[in-house]
């Protein structure tokens, strides 16, 4: 079982903010083989999900209110390390993600722009696929709902 914390921008300290920027780039940029701009300036306005395992952190989300992001509120960088994966621990940020946006912003409807491969993932948590998949970094993605 994971260890959540959840902070804001400024509650993160230097610490956290390395070490969930050094697992995002380890998955999203060296992993999936994708240049993109990462910090993109969205984390100041996002309520952060840490999920860890002992003191590592393993899994990560960032989440947003309604018409920061999405009209809906949204969750993004939903990241698990690669040698953590086999825990299920996806599961438990997702749940953690969910349950943070409904305490904090008190909203019910997710809005996320799923990686295509991991649709099936996404249903599972509650989300249903919404309109054609498009290009986003040039990896498959497909706007998802929960509601």
């Amino acid at each position: 079982m994971l260890s959540i914390k959840i902070k804001s921008y400024d509650e993160l300290s230097k610490a956290h903010l390395y070490a969930l920027l050094q697992l995002r780039s380890e998955v999203f940029v060296v992993e999936q083989d994708c240049v993109y701009q990462d910090i993109d300036g969205k984390d100041q306005d996002a309520l952060h999900i840490l999920g860890f395992k002992a003191d590592k952190l393993v899994a990560y989300t960032r989440i947003f209110k309604p018409g920061l992001y999405f009209e809906e509120a949204s969750i993004g960088r939903v990241v698990v390390a690669k040698e953590e994966r086999k825990h299920s621990y996806g599961y438990d940020i997702m749940k953690a993600s969910i349950n943070a946006i409904e305490t904090y912003y008190n909203q019910k409807t997710i809005k996320i722009s799923a990686q295509c491969y991991l649709q099936k993932f996404y249903t599972n948590c509650g989300f249903e696929a919404v309109g054609a998949s498009y290009l986003e970094d040039g990896i498959p993605h497909i706007a998802m709902l929960r509601q």
